[in-house]
C-alpha cells in the first residue's frame, strides 16, 4: 500500500501509487515543447557589427591604474578630496551619534527631580 501526505488532515493517508510518487500535486512534465509567446515583439536583426548606444568614454583602465598604485593610501581614499570629504563627514557623524546616544543613555538612568 502506497502513502501520501494529506495537507487537508495533516495525516498520513492511503494513496494511489501514482498519486505517492509525484507528492503535493508535483505531476510529470506533460509537453517538452515551450508554450506560445504571448506578446511577441518582432525582433530586429542587426548587421555583423556591434554598434551600442553609449557614446561616452570608457573610464575602466584610468581606475584601474588609480586603484591599482601602491602608494600607501587606502583604497577608500585613492580618488583625492571628494573622497576625503565623504570619508570626514561619515566619521563626524558616527562619532557625533556615538556622543548623542551615550548622554541620552545617561539622562535616562538619571532619576527626575519632582
Amino acid at each position: 500500500m502506497y502513502y501520501k501526505f494529506s495537507g487537508f488532515t495533516q495525516k498520513l493517508a492511503g494513496a494511489w501509487a501514482s498519486d505517492a510518487y509525484s507528492p503535493q500535486g508535483l505531476k510529470p512534465v506533460a509537453s517538452a515543447e515551450a508554450p506560445p509567446i504571448i506578446f511577441a515583439t518582432p525582433t530586429k536583426l542587426t548587421s555583423n557589427s556591434t554598434v551600442y548606444d553609449y557614446n561616452g568614454k570608457n573610464k575602466v583602465p584610468e581606475l584601474q591604474k588609480i586603484f591599482q598604485k601602491s602608494d600607501g593610501v587606502p583604497i577608500h581614499l585613492k580618488r583625492g578630496l571628494p573622497d576625503q570629504m565623504l570619508y570626514r563627514t561619515t566619521m563626524a557623524l558616527t562619532v557625533g551619534g556615538t556622543i548623542y546616544c551615550l548622554i541620552a543613555l545617561y539622562m535616562a538612568s538619571q532619576p527626575r527631580n519632582k
